[in-house]
């Protein structure tokens, strides 16, 4: 009887990483919590109850009741349904900025890290001058010169983005730029597009996801304060920002406006706050055993 050979699959870097997440009771309730909020943002057209635009006739700045879960503002529109459609404006802002924000900042940190000292100069003091402007002011400087709109808010928050990114990845670079299988690569007439595609790149990549993670609330905040102001969505798209804002000025008749405006920025918070910190223990064991 012949021997049999029997074997095994290794498991996927996937599947490796999805049992680590499982295994963390906070980086589950934050992966549940992102899954749910991007699902409801994706299909709220058919999940919203009413047209969030929609007014309605009956009372108006209601409470929760069968008809109406979250309540209505003061024009008697849903509440629930504004809520839904402002999650599809957080998440397409937050998406599309950090998307845009990653790739230049990606772009401009591999310069500066693996470029001539002198460029590497010019670039931090361009990093240094943007960051030097708090985003509400630069902001309204924004908003002064092409006018308030949710592009204004995208544009806005992803030059504000680009430097954080781009010292990110100038830092992993410095690093890797002198390390040893780089040297090699250089000594075998490697190019320097290969050495940053091919060595630098995938290393860069896993902490730039982990904070682009935890940057979502950030962004989602900041779409929300400068709706909030005027300087963002403007009225009567339903950012959660004009949904605060509409429930501050009509706080006395109703607290339900801000209540509803306020509880999907704090699950967002918690969900890709927790969600980060447990995808960086996974991406760096060596953080995790120092804690």
């Amino acid at each position: 009887m012949g021997d049999v050979a029997t074997t095994y699959k290794q498991p996927s870097a996937l599947c490796i990483y999805a049992r680590q997440l499982a295994q963390n009771p906070m980086g589950l309730m934050g992966a549940i919590l992102v899954l749910i909020i991007v699902g409801i943002a994706v299909f709220g057209p058919w999940l919203a109850p009413y047209d969030p635009n929609q007014i309605m006739i009956g009372p108006r700045m209601g409470p929760p009741s069968a008809a109406h879960w979250l309540g209505t503002d003061h024009l008697g529109r849903d509440l629930l349904s504004r809520v839904i459609a402002g999650g599809r404006i957080a998440m397409l802002v937050a998406f599309v900025t950090l998307g845009a924000a990653m790739t230049v900042g990606l772009a401009l940190g591999l310069i500066a890290g693996y470029g001539p000292k002198w460029l590497d100069n010019i670039l931090l003091l361009v990093f240094d001058a943007i960051r030097s402007f708090p985003v509400i002011v630069f902001g309204l400087a924004v908003v002064t010169l092409i006018g308030p709109s949710l592009y204004t808010v995208i544009l806005v928050v992803a030059i504000t983005s680009i430097p954080i990114y781009a010292r990110i990845v100038r830092t992993q670079t410095q690093t890797l730029r002198n390390a040893e299988f780089i040297l090699a690569e250089k000594a075998m007439g490697a190019g320097t597009l290969r050495i940053l595609a091919v060595h630098v790149l995938p290393n860069v990549l896993g902490p730039l996801l982990i904070l682009a993670s935890m940057d979502v609330p950030m962004v989602i905040a900041t779409e929300a304060g400068l709706s909030f102001l005027g300087m963002g969505v403007r009225p009567p798209a339903p950012s959660w920002g004009t949904i605060l804002n509409d429930g501050y000025n009509f706080i006395r008749n109703s607290p339900w406006p801000v209540i509803a405006g306020s509880a999907p920025i704090i699950l967002v918070t918690i969900g890709f706050t927790f969600l980060g910190e447990a995808l960086r223990d996974i991406f760096d064991p060596k953080l995790r055993r120092a804690q």
